[in-house]
């Protein structure tokens, strides 16, 4: 491992040399949730020295906390077809996912979770002794037509059993972890060339430089940008705003997920299997309303449809409690035998943060921030693609991105709940094979230009010694108050023009930021600016990506736009963030209207009722 600099003296107070500790790898991962674990097992496996940085342990990464399950179909619990869950996917993304990276994705799946019950997800199982399989919202048969049971869950605690499986499958491969390492920035040449990442060391708070063949951005959603989110205060995009910075484009960022039923008061989530298991909605005159709003589908009907009624419910004047503004879900039917055995884990949430029995009394919930469908552009192998001379699939050489930071985009504008631990493996694993066969082992790389660290490092500094009047924290509620009240599940122009105007003023205002702490070591006000650098970056360009769709689509909804409009909008937003300047730049990418296979013909458009 080459060394410049002295590597323990401390920095300069006045930041003119901050020592730097050189890393060589093949691959660099950043983030190690399910997509980060699973392309670094796969590029280990393949013979390639492999990196893995992560800003927390890995096991506690946001993955952990997925409830439900894994789709697939396995057809353990009735009759299943790839091909229905591609029809489900395409039809829950409102027909702007890629159709040929959803054929990759439900073809793909059933063998991703063969191959995570064979390392060891303890999954739940049947009487037969087959992994169990729940319904879950959006998930039909014979397109559309019956209940699919194709979730494959391990109580309601998925996530937290695939990413300890990983975690041990990645240790036992050998990989290099680094862990609690801050990513600040990547390294570009000249070329448009990734050529590695700058990341501080948080418990020691040494600069440290990885050089590697290809960097894979595993960094998740930025969920914290709204002030109600089911997601970890970790969630704040990191690789999104890294990929701004280097003057690449993220596309879809307009499409926000809420999930219906996140826990009234403190966001914590209540996963869609409660509704699998058979629990129910009910607003103040104790009406099951989902049943006038999706009558076939009723409260499985997909989130963003369901998170609207909810909201028309409350709008209306049947929200419940004491300022009517929430709903109730009802577990209080079922027998607590089930609940115990398939529920345990929201059990006691409920317990927890609402005060709840739910043997006893209805949940309360509210639509609360879910997941980003929008990311960095990526195809069906996970290379990052940006619009070059004219060309809408140009792959930018050196970087990858998977997971929910990347928009492959088998989402499109709203995700069928259980498909985001399905994309976590199945294209983590897709990045690992490409890696397999695009880098080679041990490669000598070239030397990284001289001022490889300057922006990285400038960044640092100037937010290490700033010295404004606004505390992180203030901007960063404004910011969230912003999103939540002017980007939220109704969009209006009215409302998403003062959105812009404000989040514009809160972004300007952000120079003005303090920072009390000037050491390095676990200075958490430093890391919570660098993290609410990253989120203002990703608010604005949402912002501007939703009050430019002038459609309702998935989880963008307008009042003053009702309907799809196939003709103008059937494209994939992509926004530029020109940081210096604090301006964005919005053009467009086709959505692939093809398949990847003869096997199944382009699935056309059509009204999107459930």
């Amino acid at each position: 491992m080459a060394t410049n600099g002295k590597t323990n003296g401390a920095p300069a107070v006045n930041g003119a040399a901050y020592p730097i500790t050189d890393h060589t790898f093949d691959v660099v991962v950043v983030g190690a949730g399910g997509a980060g674990l699973r392309a670094t097992v796969g590029c280990s496996q393949a013979g390639l020295r492999t990196a893995c940085i992560s800003k927390v342990f890995p096991t506690r990464s946001h993955t952990v906390a997925a409830q439900g399950g894994i789709s697939a179909s396995l057809g353990n619990m009735g009759e299943d077809d790839w091909r229905w869950h591609m029809y489900d996917t395409v039809k829950g993304a409102d027909w702007l996912g890629d159709q040929d990276a959803i054929e990759y994705l439900v073809r793909e799946a059933p063998a991703a979770v063969y191959e995570l019950e064979h390392w060891g997800v303890p999954f739940s199982r049947t009487e037969a002794g087959k992994i169990y399989q729940r319904p879950f919202g959006g998930m039909t048969t014979h397109f559309g037509e019956g209940t699919a049971q194709r979730t494959c869950a391990a109580a309601d605690r998925t996530g937290h059993a695939i990413l300890h499986t990983l975690y041990g499958a990645a240790l036992k491969h050998n990989t290099e972890f680094f862990i609690e390492y801050f990513g600040i920035d990547l390294i570009m040449d000249e070329d448009g060339r990734c050529r590695g990442i700058v990341a501080l060391d948080m418990t020691t708070g040494t600069i440290h430089r990885f050089r590697a063949q290809m960097v894979i951005l595993a960094t998740g959603g930025y969920g914290r940008a709204y002030f109600s989110a089911t997601s970890a205060h970790t969630c704040t995009g990191d690789g999104n705003a890294m990929v701004l910075r280097a003057g690449l484009p993220l596309q879809d960022m307009e499409f926000v997920q809420f999930h219906p039923t996140g826990i009234y008061g403190a966001g914590c989530l209540i996963t869609e299997g409660a509704r699998g298991e058979g629990g129910y909605l009910t607003n103040s005159e104790g009406e099951r309303f989902m049943e006038r709003y999706a009558p076939s589908a009723k409260d499985l009907a997909s989130r963003d449809v369901v998170s609207r009624s909810m909201t028309m419910e409350i709008r209306d004047g049947r929200g419940v409690g004491k300022n009517g503004d929430h709903i109730y879900l009802h577990l209080d039917h079922l027998d607590p035998k089930i609940l115990h055995e398939r529920l345990p884990g929201i059990s006691e949430s409920a317990r927890i943060f609402a005060g709840v029995d739910v043997t006893k009394e209805p949940i309360p919930v509210l639509p609360t921030v879910h997941y980003n469908m929008g990311g960095i552009p990526t195809n069906f192998h996970g290379e990052v693609l940006t619009l070059k001379d004219g060309n809408p699939d140009h792959v930018v050489p050196g970087l990858m991105a998977i997971g929910e930071a990347a928009c492959v985009s088998v989402h499109g504008a709203n995700r069928l709940g259980s498909n985001s631990l399905i994309d976590l493996v199945v294209f983590g694993r897709a990045a690992g094979l490409r890696c397999a066969e695009i880098v080679t082992a041990g490669e000598k790389q070239s030397d990284l230009p001289a001022n490889s660290a300057e922006m990285a490092l400038s960044r640092l500094d100037k937010l290490r010694n700033a010295n404004g009047s606004t505390p992180t924290a203030e901007l960063r509620l404004d910011m969230q108050r912003t999103m939540q009240n002017n980007c939220a599940v109704f969009r209006t122009g009215e409302v998403l023009e003062e959105g812009r105007t404000l989040i514009n003023k809160v972004w300007k205002s952000s120079d003005d930021v303090r920072v009390t702490d000037r050491s390095l070591i676990w200075n958490t006000d430093l890391i919570e600016t660098l993290e609410y650098e990253n989120l203002i970056e990703q608010a604005v360009v949402t912002m501007e990506s939703a009050a430019n769709r002038t459609e309702s689509r998935g989880a963008h909804a307008r009042e003053d736009f009702p309907d799809r409009d196939d003709k103008e909008w059937m494209k994939h937003t992509l926004c530029w963030a020109d940081v210096s300047n604090k301006a964005v730049n919005i053009d467009y990418r086709p959505v692939h209207a093809y398949t990847l296979s003869n096997e199944i013909e382009y699935i056309a458009p059509k009204a999107r009722v459930y």
